[in-house]
């Protein structure tokens, strides 16, 4: 058994233990600078002091003994001394010439120390690890800020160096490599790649491990990389370990070595600081304080090896090894075969991902602006080009310096070097382009992230192929492909696919290139040429495409779009046309990726169709004459360009007055002018909001709190507060810089959407109703993840948290939150709110993790009041008690009821479900299959089908539309928010502020069990599971799933077909510009109704859409008559379920209906890693036909059942029960 499986087998049995900071124990000896020099260096000409590596050669009894102290303390391996050990650190001191005998003598001192040490613990494995330091100079870091190209040391530099370090720690006897301390991944990237080539060299395979470090709280390394993009950007060296050390104490490191946990499938490792440094350079964590800390990523089964860094010392190892044996270590998760790139945050392209837009316009060969800026030496100028880029939607942005006039090499260095210091650009992948290996190598040596190499080919023969490809797996990045050999350019069907093959069989079996790594691009070719040989240059690009996802596992596909449309230059229409359905059909044929213009991509839907009928013609050599007819019609193809009266006799008033009228009203327009008049009449400007202001927002609360004014009223009145404030806020900065008096709010709020949902109307409403009440509102938007969230808080030091959600997803993470809250120590009141959370979830799942109060607040009327009992001293003790005893009842009530359901087995509900006589069923064939996009829809169109009831359900008024407007209680203000609806929609419609987007498809299907079997439009099977209720039905009742809905392959031995539609519609684009316009404005009234409306409109276009359905695409009921009112009340046959709701409530059916529709590449449309839909608005479903569907509630269910739909889906267990948790009936 060598080194690397012994080390693997121990790390699977145990937590490894490492040892402490070697540093902070030299130091402990007072050395002085006769030590430092010894007997060798007494003559050397600079002072030595400091330069610890050296005492490897001066002083080898004191590196010697402190091994053997962490040894004894329990240490399974112990660094070498020689953090400092290459030449580049060792300039400091003018000892270049010793780096290899530093490293040598420290992993000899090292062996010999466990020699000794086990001649007493002979029982026991201990292995030497040689240390990798960074160096002091940065390969991805400027430290000239007035030069962010320039470097202070190559990729080449550091190779070398880092070539004599491993000789000489692989020629003294080390069992294993740390890279450690890593806060540049460029830096690393060039340890590993010597580590890489001196281990070839040597005929060695020591195990390496790597630890990186994060710098501060912005949970980033300093050259910028998540955690999880630094994983990725080093695992291409197959590590045996990833993780971190240094900089952080091991509380603050917490999250970050959670990440990375999630994130590898290497064993992970963490050794942080005892703390941060004190104002003394010491280091304060005790050995028991940080053995607590270390012991909860234990618990949590976060790593595979603790240890300590700077500051620890053998008492804190011999804590953390008695710690270690309390527990077994991580479990790794399964390696899955997704590529994975990264720049500063990472990039995982999964089998369903969207098509990967990968951005041409950073290519001299391609944009004349580019390459003008570049030849011009304007590289700074030329970053806005890739800035718009990223800014525009690309993934990887695609660079290329190929000119004959250019230093290629120089320019690709200098370019990727200033892209490196500009992090909007950087946090994307690069994909270096060029037809020169030399240029691309120069490339890969200054991407600290895993990028794409595009390209190579067999076309200098197989063994150059196989040089080239070792390269790019060293460098650690994906590669494109070309299909081109020995013979030339693959042009015909054949040829692609057999040159793809021999390369992917080269690659994966010979190089043992990764093959999700592997890019085939199988040349996409100029059509209407008018030469016979192009005919079928498109629809043979399709069919490789097609083989190559069929035959080549995990291999992707790329191409340059703008090729296919080269006959056309200087006809964007036609251009853009046949970008367009070429890219629609490649992606269908199997093209996951692509270098495209956007700019220059017309939408599928909206080509013109006797044009689209031209193009695919062409594309699809559908007749003899296709070319002809395009370039005639082409000729004909030019691109086309695209008072009130008011009631003043409240002016007339006091300043006072007025200005309590305008809060009242909500009016805006005197605001400004007013508070100015007041600001005169009082002393201070802090006079006017603590005088007329609040004195006005106070009649506000008042009537609010009364029932006597409603939420939009408030919401207005909110604005006008605002505006004021505003206005007077350059005065109050002035007074304080003389009085130093500040108002004083009643308590701190921090608010926000936890990580995953993206929805926020409700948050806003409450903040809005509390800034009222002069609470002071720190909002911090949407998707917030709660280590950020928790940080904001004691940053700010909050009195009360709030978090919302509207996703069920979103219960989980309140329940992280809170348990977060209670391991950090929090003691302040969490408040929980947002449509899918309740009082009961709130007592039964998220109270329990928080000894503090965690209130359930309905809506933002009842926000003040809890709040106010909450920060209320004579309060709070006994509003705390009633809701502690109300939710103990409530949890004890929940508990008897779960108790006294009765479950039946998934068999049994099977057994139950409902029987449908298939062959008396008629069964619709739709007119239109496959997938159709509805882009840029009328919104006119949809009006009609909106209903207005949530509206106002929203706005805390209850009722139906219209009859809410004959309450008493609520019609007058109700009519006047329904006619400001109006009059905002239809400056919405008329100006076009709203763009709805949409896609469908139907498509034929199956069910078996619960597993509905699909085609999709390439004919392809995808499996959707849906839920069966497993309550214990009564009588007749059965067990209900919604593939009942759908008939089986075979009926009484009669095979059918049926069929299943999908959607996703939204009508939330280009709302974020509107919003944000209403919020510089401070008007939060129109800004929360532009979202409600967007909503509405969004809601009615999934009606509408499904009356299409029913009457057209699908058409199995053309003579439907329904009114607006009756649709509402659906009284139509078929249905249309959401994932998320009674009947479907297992969201990641969304990811599914993305796959199957291509939502996000067709439409815009997008969802989060807790699967909320953006825009906000969005809403998407399926289509069932049958006129026995209908809507019913699943209900609780059992666990034989979330492992059916485990395995169906491809998720462990634990995965499957967190999203599936509010059904779960165990």
């Amino acid at each position: 058994m060598n080194i690397k499986e012994k080390l693997t087998q121990l790390a699977q049995e145990k937590i490894l233990v490492l040892d402490g900071a070697m540093g902070t124990m030299i130091q402990r000896y007072k050395l002085t600078e006769q030590d430092f020099r010894g007997k060798e260096f007494a003559q050397h000409s600079h002072d030595l002091k400091g330069n610890n590596d050296i005492l490897n050669i001066t002083r080898p009894d004191i590196i010697e003994s402190i091994h053997l102290e962490y040894l004894e303390a329990g240490a399974d391996i112990i660094e070498t001394n020689t953090f400092s050990g290459t030449w580049i650190a060792q300039a400091d001191y003018k000892l270049e010439k010793e780096a290899y005998k530093i490293n040598f003598e420290g992993a000899q001192l090292a062996k010999k120390a466990v020699e000794k040490y086990r001649l007493s613990h002979p029982e026991k494995e201990v292995f030497v690890a040689g240390a990798f330091g960074p160096t002091n100079r940065t390969a991805s870091i400027s430290p000239d800020v007035n030069n962010p190209g320039f470097r202070a040391i190559t990729f080449d530099e550091l190779v070398n160096a880092y070539s004599e370090q491993t000789r000489g720690l692989i020629d003294g006897g080390a069992d294993i490599l740390l890279v450690e301390t890593i806060f540049d991944t460029l830096n690393a990237k060039a340890c590993l790649f010597a580590i890489q080539q001196i281990q070839k060299e040597k005929g060695t395979d020591l195990p390496v491990m790597v630890s990186g470090t994060i710098t501060d709280a912005s949970g980033r390394t300093l050259s910028g990389q998540t955690p999880e993009a630094f994983v990725i950007s080093v695992s291409h060296s197959k590590p045996f370990s990833i993780g971190l050390n240094c900089a952080l104490g091991a509380k603050d490191m917490r999250p970050h070595i959670e990440a990375i946990s999630k994130s590898t499938t290497c064993f992970v490792s963490a050794y942080p600081n005892a703390g941060l440094p004190n104002a003394f350079g010491g280091y304060d964590e005790t050995p028991e304080s940080m053995g607590e800390a270390l012991e909860d990523f234990l618990k949590n089964g976060f790593v595979n090896i603790i240890g300590g860094c700077c500051g620890t010392t053998p008492d804190h190892i011999r804590v953390f090894a008695e710690v270690a044996k309390k527990y077994p270590p991580r479990k790794a998760p399964r390696p899955i075969p997704f590529m994975q790139l990264s720049g500063l945050e990472p990039v995982v392209v999964t089998p369903k991902s969207n098509f990967m837009n990968v951005g041409e316009r950073t290519n001299v060969t391609g944009s004349k602006v580019f390459l003008k800026l570049i030849k011009d030496d304007k590289y700074e100028d030329a970053l806005s080009v890739a800035l718009e880029q990223v800014q525009g939607g690309a993934q990887v942005i695609d660079i290329n310096m190929d000119e004959g006039m250019l230093d290629g090499e120089a320019a690709m260095k200098q370019f990727l070097n200033l892209i490196a210091s500009e992090p909007d650009i950087s946090r994307v992948p690069v994909m270096i382009d060029s037809s020169k290996f030399h240029i691309i190598e120069a490339g890969l040596k200054c991407l600290q992230g895993k990028g794409i190499v595009n390209s190579i080919s067999l076309k200098e023969g197989e063994k150059e192929f196989i040089r080239q490809a070792e390269l790019v797996k060293q460098y650690g990045a994906a590669v494109v492909v070309m299909a081109f050999d020995e013979d030339g350019q693959a042009d015909t069907y054949e040829r692609r696919i057999e040159i793809c093959e021999r390369s992917y069989r080269v690659l994966v079996d010979k190089v043992g290139f990764p093959a999700e790594d592997i890019i085939f691009d199988p040349n996409i070719f100029p059509v209407a040429t008018g030469l016979e040989e192009h005919r079928k240059n498109a629809i043979n690009f399709f069919r490789a495409a097609k083989w190559i996802k069929e035959n080549l596992p995990h291999a992707h596909v790329s191409g340059g779009l703008s090729n296919v449309s080269f006959s056309f230059r200087g006809n964007n229409v036609v251009r853009e046309a046949i970008h367009s359905a070429f890219l629609y059909h490649a992606i269908q044929h199997g093209m996951d990726m692509g270098i495209v213009n956007p700019s220059m991509l017309e939408v599928y839907d909206d080509v013109p169709k006797d044009l689209l009928e031209r193009v695919e013609d062409v594309l699809f050599d559908r007749r003899d004459d296709a070319t002809e007819r395009l370039l005639a019609f082409a000729e004909t193809v030019k691109k086309k360009d695209k008072a009130d009266v008011v009631n003043d006799e409240w002016r007339n008033g006091s300043v006072e007055e007025r200005l309590t009228h305008a809060l009242v009203k909500g009016i805006v327009e005197f605001v400004e002018a007013d508070v100015e008049e007041a600001r005169q009449k009082y002393s201070k400007p802090l006079e006017v909001i603590e005088g007329p202001l609040m004195n006005g927002m106070n009649v506000v609360g008042d009537l609010f709190g009364s029932g006597k004014m409603f939420l939009p009223q408030v919401v207005k009145s909110a604005r006008v507060m605002k505006r004021a404030v505003a206005y007077l806020l350059p005065f109050m900065e002035e007074e304080k810089k003389k009085s130093g008096i500040t108002s004083k709010s009643n308590g701190k709020i921090l608010l926000a959407t936890v990580k995953g949902d993206v929805h926020d109307i409700g948050k806003n409403i409450v903040g809005v109703v509390l800034a009222c009440n002069n609470y002071e509102i720190i909002d911090m938007g949407v998707m917030v993840p709660a280590d950020k969230l928790l940080e904001r808080a004691k940053a700010e030091e909050a009195d009360i948290i709030g978090i919302s959600g509207l996703i069920t997803p979103s219960l989980d993470e309140m329940i992280h939150v809170a348990s977060e809250m209670e391991r950090l120590g929090f003691k302040i009141p969490l408040l929980i709110g947002g449509a899918t959370t309740s009082e009961i979830h709130t007592a039964v799942k998220v109270a329990p993790e928080y000894s503090a109060p965690a209130v359930y607040v309905l809506d933002a009327s009842r926000s003040v009041p809890v709040v106010s009992a909450l920060l209320s001293k004579e309060q709070k003790e006994n509003f705390v008690n009633e809701v502690k005893q109300r939710y103990e009842i409530m949890r004890d009530t929940h508990n008897n009821r779960k108790n006294e359901i009765e479950f039946v087995s998934l068999k049994e509900a099977r057994e139950n479900a409902p029987r449908i006589d298939w062959k008396q069923e008629k069964i619709t064939t739709p007119n239109v299959s496959g997938v159709h996009v509805l882009n840029n829809y009328s919104l006119e169109a949809l009006v009609p089908y909106i209903d207005w009831s949530p509206l106002f359900a929203s706005w805390e008024m209850t009722g139906t539309y219209p009859r809410i407007f004959e309450s008493t209680k609520y019609g007058v203000e109700a009519k006047k928010l329904f006619d400001d609806a109006q009059a905002l929609l239809k400056k919405v419609i008329d100006e076009k502020w709203l763009t709805a987007n949409g896609v469908f498809g139907i498509f034929p299907a199956n069910s078996n069990n619960e597993l509905v079997e699909i085609k999709d439009a390439n004919a392809t099977v995808k499996n959707i599971a849906f839920m069966r209720q497993q309550t214990k039905k009564q009588g007749s009742q059965a067990n209900l799933c919604l593939s009942d809905f759908v008939a089986p392959a075979t009926y009484n031995n009669q095979p059918l077909t049926d069929y299943i539609g999908a959607f996703a519609v939204s009508c939330g684009f280009d709302i974020e510009k509107h919003v944000e316009r209403f919020e510089k404005e401070f008007d939060d009234y129109n800004s929360i109704m532009l979202k409600t409306l967007a909503g509405r409109l969004s809601e009615a276009f999934a009606e509408h859409l499904h009356e299409r359905i029913r009457k057209e695409f699908w058409g199995y009921v053309k003579d439907e008559n329904f009114s607006n009112d009756e649709l509402i009340q659906e009284k139509y046959q078929g249905i249309r379920p959401a994932p998320g709701y009674a009947a479907c409530p297992d969201h990641t059916l969304k990811k599914q209906i993305w796959d199957l529709l291509n939502v996000e590449q067709n439409t815009g449309m997008t969802i989060t890693e807790n699967f909320s839909m953006y825009p906000a608005t969005s809403v998407s479903g399926f289509y069932f036909a049958s006129p026995h569907a209908k809507y019913y509630g699943v209900g609780k269910i059992l666990k034989d059942q979330v492992e059916v739909l485990a395995e169906a889906k491809g998720y462990s267990i634990p995965e499957m029960e967190r999203w599936l948790r509010p059904n779960l009936g165990y």
